[in-house]
This record gives structure tokens, sequence and C-alpha cells, in this order.
């Protein structure tokens, strides 16, 4: 078993250097930096007009890690920027239990800031969230919540190591630092009892107010992502956690899908046409039926010519909870540059087939997906939350 207490591995250590000597060369190119002063150099004179001092950035606020739920769904209730998703599976001989016990324990560690894994960084509002894979479910119980495996769709490119997995290990944080850090915290713990599959880095856009108090980021393709979902605490209860049975009560189900993006054409097209694809407006992200960002969208609204003002391919048409005849989805996309430009898709809800029901029905004619091109896929259970007295994965392994 490995302590929090040991020196940290070699792979921990060339996580961290990378990201901090990229760091590095970003603070050496500053201006200030460059105008740093050298024994010798000659005193600057001083301004003319004192220059103001840049504000100290918001320290942000740590997020509770136990209780119903884990973290990193709906805690924070503005997702932080940055995103590191993990999949590794588990050996043929380990036992989850343990495994999961000793990662929960990990996590709170971090997240206290007081592993030295941590390597002296403030953990700030860091988050892990950890689910795992069918194939544990089915082990369990065959019948359960996330023991079916993701189908295929179309229009996936998806490598036979990047499809499935058994375990889930997001990590979210406000900076970026702490993701590499702490992966290689969670590696380290679970040591040769895990197979890395693969990872992605992901960030949110600029954050656009869409009601009083919410907001949501805009995608790399310009538009506001994530309006439409289970925000209120009954929605919540409704379309996104579990009820049921108690080895996984108060977990949710997530899918990750890992899409590139043909950018160059959809560029290429007039805003009227983008418009046209996602249904809303590419500013104001208000539909294209009318009303304020957050309105849901007149689906049976017609120009006075009988033509519809939502079109009949458009996204928020065919990807409508209410058309599709499913529940809403809590929807996490960040915006990614390798292995090529384009979107991780992420969401959660307490019913598989909210997802599936959902991409069956863009498959036949939606305006978006000919854009896309999915290389990762899996879905996960994401487990209850957890205390001392209730271990991480208890619930489930116990």
């Amino acid at each position: 078993m490995h302590r929090a207490d040991h020196p940290p591995s070699r792979r921990a250590f060339l996580d961290v250097t990378g990201v901090t000597v990229a760091a590095g060369l970003l603070a050496g190119c500053s201006g200030d930096s460059a105008r740093s002063a050298r024994s010798g150099d000659p005193a600057p004179s001083a301004p003319a007009t004192p220059t103001p001092a840049t504000p100290a950035p918001a320290t942000p606020t740590p997020v509770a890690v136990t209780g119903r739920h884990q973290a990193g769904v709906t805690l924070p209730r503005s997702a932080q920027p940055h995103l590191l998703a993990l999949v590794a599976d588990l050996g043929a001989r380990v036992t989850p239990g343990p495994l999961l016990a000793e990662l929960g324990e990990a996590v709170r560690t971090l997240t206290a800031g007081s592993d030295p894994r941590l390597l002296g960084l403030f953990p700030g509002d860091l988050t892990v969230t950890v689910g795992v894979g069918p194939r544990l479910v089915r082990a369990v119980g065959a019948t359960l919540p996330g023991a079916a495996d993701l189908p295929r769709f179309s229009r996936e490119r998806v490598a036979s190591r990047e499809r499935g997995g058994d375990l889930l290990i997001q990590i979210c944080a406000g900076d970026a630092l702490l993701l590499p850090v702490a992966a290689a915290a969670l590696l380290d713990q679970a040591g040769d009892r895990i197979q890395e599959r693969w990872r992605q880095f992901g960030r949110r856009g600029t954050e656009v107010p869409v009601a009083e108090d919410r907001s949501a980021p805009r995608n790399l393709l310009g538009f506001i992502d994530g309006i439409v979902g289970p925000h209120t605490t009954a929605e919540q209860e409704r379309d996104l956690w579990l009820a049921g049975p108690p080895a996984v009560a108060n977990g949710t189900l997530a899918v990750l899908r890992r899409m590139e993006i043909d950018l160059t054409r959809f560029a290429a097209l007039s805003v009227a046409e983008q418009e046209a694809v996602f249904g809303r407006r590419r500013a104001s992200g208000v539909p294209l039926s009318g009303g304020s960002v957050d309105s849901a969208p007149g689906l049976g609204a017609k120009t006075p010519d009988g033509r519809y003002l939502v079109p009949v391919d458009a996204h928020v048409r065919r990807a409508n909870p209410t058309v599709v005849g499913v529940g809403h989805m809590l929807r996490r996309s960040y915006s990614i540059d390798a292995p090529a430009p384009g979107l991780l898709f992420i969401s959660f809800q307490n019913d598989l087939r909210t997802f599936t029901a959902t991409l069956a029905r863009m498959d036949t004619s939606d305006a978006l997906l000919p854009f896309t091109t999915t290389t990762a896929s899996a879905t996960f259970l994401i487990l209850p939350g957890y205390d001392p007295g209730s271990p991480l994965g208890s619930t489930l392994f116990g």
C-alpha cells in the first residue's frame, strides 16, 4: 500500500515539471520580468503617473469533499474552468473496495492541502470525482444502474483503448497547475493496481449570465453551452441523482464523449447559418423563436410564410428533452486543443437512456453532428458521496 508521506514518484515529478516549465516560460517572457533590475543596473526613473496596482485574484472557495453526493457534479455551482478526465482499468485481481477507499482518503488530504504530494500548491476549489465502469458494476449486480455499456453511434472513430474503462477520475480546479499534480498523486496512491487508458485536459470558455443566479460558458464554436439542464434541487432529484437501489443511491451516471470539431468548415458558414445549426443566436444564446436566453425554444413558432423559426434540423430541436421523451441531463462541455480541436462532452443523468435516446434522435438529422467526429466514448457510475464512517465506494463494494 502506498502512503501519502513517501517521496513523490518519478511520474509525479515529470507531470509537475512539464507544467511548471511551461508556466515559467510564460512568466519569463512577461514585460515586467524582462525589466527586472540586475545588480549594477541604473535605477529606473519614476513614472510620471503612478501605475495602479493590479488587484490580487480572489482566493477560490474550498469545496466540501464529504456529504450526500461527491463534489464536482453540482458543487461548485459554476464548474471550475479547468478539468482533467483520467480513464483507467483495474487489474484483473484487484478488489475495488479497498482501492476506492484509499482514493477517497487521498482526495480528502489533497483537497485539504495536507498531502505532501500536492507539492506546496494551494488546493483552493480543487474537486475530484470518482466513477466506476460497467464491468465493475455488473460484477455486483447485472441490473444495477451503471451496469450497461454505452452503445456505438455513427460518426465515431474510437480506438479500442479509448472506449469504455473501469475507473474515471475527474479532477477540476480554478488553478490548472493542480490537475497534473493531483492526478500524479492519485495514480501514485493506486500504484500498479490500475493502468491508465487515456486522459484529457479541457477548459471552459468565458462564462455568460443566463439567469439571475446562473451562468454558462461559450464553447469552441462561439455559442453558449449548457443553458438547459436540471438546475433546481427538485429538477436534480428528478433527473440527476439516483434514488436507488441503496448501493448506488445519491450517485449519478456520467457519459464522456471526446469530439473533434471541423472548425474550418463551421467558421466558413455565415452567422445566420451557424445560428440555424444551433437554433440560437450566437451572441446572446436566445432561441431563434425569441424570448430570453433561458426561454424554452418555441418549436411550433413559424414565420408568416410558414417556415419554422427554429429549423427542423436545429440542434436545440433535435436534442429537446420534451420532444425526445426523456429527462434533462446536466451537461459540462470543455474545449480542447489536443489531440485535435474539439470538445470533451460530459453529461450527468440518472437514466442512461436520457443520453442514448437523445443521441439516437440527433443521429438521424441534427445539423450540428456533421461537424463532429467522436474519438473517445465511455460511461461510468459516479459513486455516492462518502465520509469517514462510509468510505468512497463502500455502499457498492463494501
